[in-house]
């Protein structure tokens, strides 16, 4: 996580800062920097596809009736809920989130009043990066690891924030169980259809309503 959350900060402040009014230059810089470390990987690791292992106390599952849910999954979910719940509490009720906010809001005022505005920014992304990374190893026992699982998961996490909507953390809540439930009843009923069943929600939101179910205009 520090790691990565470091590569985060040092690309927000000398690469992406300078397109901060242009959010289709900052989304192609980014795709530019995830293929530079896929390749990266692929040359470091191989693409051999690797596994990690569940924690040994975590390794059982739980039966409800006639549901049997593995208890790392739950483990996962309950951690994601805490996670969501410590960011929103960062965002609503301290300090730090309300400067956070104001930066979001009008950059330029921001500063006036002496926030750190390229600072705040390029923590924030760190920040951000190094959850990236934290989710990463969250989901390595279940989902694996290979060259590439970056732009298969890239999909997904667009749909969440077009449905959900930008800037909003209800919408990333709402729009990934939304997304979750799509994707997996879609595989398992339509499977030839799965891409359609995932990208036709997606569609009709940004047809209806293209911020999003929470997203600000």
């Amino acid at each position: 996580m520090l790691v990565v959350g470091a590569v985060g900060f040092v690309m927000q402040r000398f690469f992406l800062r300078r397109f901060g009014s242009d959010p289709l230059a900052q989304m192609m810089m980014t795709m530019g920097f995830a293929l530079l470390f896929r390749d990266a990987a692929l040359m470091i690791w191989g693409g051999d596809p690797f596994t990690l292992q569940y924690p040994a106390p975590l390794r059982g599952s739980i039966e409800v009736g006639e549901v049997v849910f593995p208890l790392y999954r739950l483990f996962v979910v309950v951690v994601a809920a805490l996670v969501g719940v410590a960011l929103w509490a960062v965002n609503e009720k301290t300090l730090i989130g309300a400067r956070l906010r104001a930066t979001v809001d009008d950059p330029e005022m921001a500063s006036a009043t002496g926030i750190n505005v390229a600072r705040l920014s390029g923590l924030v992304f760190a920040v951000g990066a190094a959850l990236a990374a934290f989710g990463g190893v969250m989901g390595g026992p279940i989902l694996g690891g290979y060259a590439g699982i970056d732009f298969d998961l890239l999909p997904l996490a667009f749909v969440v924030v077009i449905i959900g909507g930008m800037g909003s953390l209800k919408g990333a809540l709402v729009g990934s169980i939304v997304v979750g439930m799509i994707d997996n009843f879609g595989k398992a009923l339509v499977p030839e259809l799965s891409y359609f069943t995932l990208f036709a929600p997606m569609v009709a939101m940004l047809a209806i309503k293209p911020t999003g179910l929470y997203g600000r205009a």
